[in-house]
């Protein structure tokens, strides 16, 4: 089983409003559900055809790649499906574009699904045979774990033979970390030397009870309805990465992500050996209003109101937020056993629950006689429920007003793995460092242009004075929006990887079936975002594939990690439209002479260039099969640790930054209500002085401060 979200969650940018594809009397029988999911697979085939940006045939074409794609999905390492599955499948192959057209029955996801659920029976006796005897770790043999290097096994031998690498290598991780302990500890004060076969038997054990969750949850979670739902993103995704369907758990959280708040509990969660306890309590929240929630409480029942109660013993902590979080002004029951081994239900009321976390954030780096201003923005957030919500252009335009009034010299936004939101929002963002212009064209499916909506018409200008843009492989969408807007108009200057995550398609959401909560579009069916634009730089170049170049490249521990557009086979091609007129920014701080010293003097650094160095062999080790001999597993594993703990350190400042809390948020910091959240915020100032790629750029900044000053002087 493949996740398919998280970048790609993030990363989709809003456009447009919103249409239902259909409305639905209700579920009311299994026949319903059924005519359902027939409405929702052909009114998603009919979206994509009509109204994607570059929609492929929906024909038997299309249905093999569909066909391919979603058994692999389900099996990502070969190590369930048997050859003769897929055979007995094959005769569904050419007809799945029949069923999205509705010119025949759904039969292809329930009859992969009846056939995965025996898989999945026979994997946990597979497992669980296997692991009820020793390992020995003297062959010299190896175990493939890249799926697309194998085939399905062709028998349940050579299936069961699959599961038995895969299961030593996973016992062998354990063995040798108990080996080093043991080896580490051995003469110290009522340390128990344990013999290998004692080692070796408590490796098994700690598999076999990950092995046992891991199935136990699948069984529980990913069941026949949440299957077909990850069939549905299957044909999404064949159009392009970034269509993609959303159940309406899944779109409730995606909401909560671009908003920043949710409907939940205010009690914080977290898993051990005796199930999903609570971890912390909000003061003022739903569960510390009702008085019976407290500490250490184990959630073993969830219930949607009066509805029947979920079992999450077994369940991942994010599986049971899920649960509980909900539409506002809801109910959720929970059935809490306390410390005492007495068993309550609790019922609640939903309450808005705000993740400051989530937003804006800055600080001030002193450098040595300079102070720089440094914000951080995790998304290009917008609450598009409540306009007097939490909105990220709002939020940066008050950061960057209380660093001025730090007076700091210059400012750095960090924008390294923030996948995108809200293209009004950026617009908004670039329009606070320039006076005006247009900020991204935008290329419907017709070939047509809108130069003119996207643009910043205020010619005022919150901050004029030097900037730099942190990015890396995974800022994506609306990031590099802003980064090739900055860079087009000379505006300030770009540090990072060779090249930004490289999205350049623009989403809009197509809610299904009715409306289920009052207080948003959500519904009772889920919404897909359909790719209907591409957005192009003002200079006419697309992000798409490309993403944007920084002015200055520092090596990072991403720059050989294959996730960006690029690599995936699905996406859209690059290319170019015309060029728009627009002036740029009156002082270039010397960014050009900047950049080219900088580049020079990165290029010729020993440490960095080692860096790079590592980099590569991490990547080209990570490839390669894994060694089940322990000799060789340790010796590479030696080399492993050895190398990226040398990264470590080249990542690392070689003095530590001078950082402090801006004096407008002493208080979050140092007096934060939640102390557990002021103890976060004190972890993240503290994380930063640390930070090799905030050091060059703060100083890079410095540099342009003193530019400019010189350049004033002449």
């Amino acid at each position: 089983m493949k996740s398919r979200k998280g970048l790609l969650l993030v990363a989709i940018v809003l456009f447009g409003g919103l249409f239902f594809a259909f409305r639905t009397s209700g579920i009311g029988s299994k026949d319903i559900l059924v005519t359902q999911k027939q409405r929702l697979l052909n009114a998603v085939g009919s979206i994509l055809e009509q109204q994607h940006y570059s929609p492929k045939n929906i024909n038997d074409d299309f249905s093999r790649q569909v066909f391919k794609k979603y058994l692999e999905d389900l099996d990502g390492d070969k190590s369930h499906f048997l050859q003769s599955d897929i055979a007995a499948l094959k005769k569904y192959e050419n007809s799945i574009d029949d069923e999205i057209h509705e010119t025949a029955p759904i039969q292809f996801a329930p009859a992969v699904s009846a056939v995965y659920d025996q898989r999945i029976k026979d994997v946990m006796g597979i497992y669980r045979e296997i692991l009820s005897q020793p390992f020995s770790f003297t062959a010299d043999e190896t175990v493939e774990l890249n799926g697309d290097k194998l085939n399905y096994a062709a028998t349940e031998a050579e299936r069961k033979e699959r599961w038995r690498k895969k299961l030593k290598y996973y016992t062998l991780e354990r063995y040798a970390d108990l080996l080093a302990q043991r080896e580490k500890n051995k003469g110290q004060k009522d340390f128990v030397v344990k013999a290998d076969s004692t080692l070796e038997r408590e490796s098994r054990e700690k598999v076999l009870k990950i092995m046992n969750e891991t199935y136990e949850r699948i069984q529980k979670t990913f069941k026949e309805e949440e299957r077909f739902n990850s069939f549905i993103n299957v044909i999404t995704n064949q159009m392009d990465p970034h269509s993609d369907y959303f159940p309406p758990v899944e779109k409730r959280s995606f909401d909560e992500n671009m908003s920043g708040k949710f409907y939940g509990i205010g009690a914080t969660l977290q898993k051990d050996d005796y199930g999903i306890k609570i971890a912390a309590v909000v003061t003022g929240g739903a569960a510390w209003k009702s008085g019976e929630i407290v500490v250490n409480d184990v959630i073993t029942k969830v219930a949607q109101g009066k509805e029947e109660p979920v079992d999450v013993t077994g369940y991942e902590t994010t599986d049971a937020v899920k649960l509980i979080r909900g539409n506002k002004g809801t109910e959720v029951r929970l059935t809490i056993k306390k410390q005492d081994g007495s068993i309550k239900v609790v019922s609640m009321i939903r309450e808005e629950v705000v993740v400051d976390e989530r937003y804006a954030r800055s600080a001030v780096i002193q450098n040595g006689n300079d102070k720089i201003g440094y914000i951080f923005l995790p998304d290009f957030y917008s609450d598009f429920e409540d306009a007097s919500g939490h909105h990220c252009s709002e939020d940066v335009a008050e950061e960057v007003k209380k660093l001025k009034a730090e007076n700091v010299k210059g400012i750095v936004i960090d924008i390294r793995s923030n996948g995108g939101g809200s293209l009004y929002e950026v617009v908004k963002m670039v329009g606070l460092f320039i006076k005006s212009g247009p900020v991204v064209q935008v290329k419907e499916r017709s070939g047509r242009v809108d130069q003119n909506t996207w643009r910043d018409n205020d010619e005022s200008v919150l901050y004029d004075g030097p900037l730099a843009v942190m990015v890396n492989e995974f800022s994506a969408s609306a990031s590099e929006i802003f980064a090739g807007a900055i860079q087009d108009y000379k505006r300030g200057v770009i540090i990072g990887s060779t090249s930004t995550y490289g999205k350049g398609t623009v989403q809009r959401q197509v809610p299904f079936g009715n409306r289920n909560d009052l207080f948003s579009g959500r519904t009772d069916m889920g919404a897909m975002t359909l790719t209907f634009q591409k957005f192009y730089r003002i200079n006419g170049g697309s992000t798409q594939l490309k993403g944007v170049t920084p002015d200055i490249v520092l090596p990072d521990a991403l720059e050989y990690y294959k996730g960006r557009e690029k690599d995936n086979p699905g996406a859209l091609p690059y290319d170019e439209i015309p060029k728009l007129n627009y002036q740029t920014w009156s002082s270039d701080f010397g960014l050009e002479s900047l950049a080219k010293k900088e580049n020079e003097r990165i290029q010729s650094n020993p440490s960095l260039n080692l860096l790079k160095s590592n980099l590569q062999w991490l990547a080209k080790n990570s490839e390669l099969p894994v060694d089940l001999n322990l000799e060789k597993y340790r010796n590479r594993q030696q080399q492993v640790m050895s190398t990226v703990n040398q990264n470590n350190a080249l990542l690392k400042a070689k003095q530590e930054l001078n950082v402090s809390a801006l004096a407008a948020d002493k208080d979050k910091f140092y007096n934060n209500p939640d102390p557990s959240k002021g103890e976060r915020y004190q972890a993240w100032l503290k994380f930063l002085k640390t930070d090799m790629h905030i050091d060059e750029s703060v100083k890079i900044v410095s540099q342009m401060a003193h530019s400019q000053v010189q350049m004033v002087a002449k």
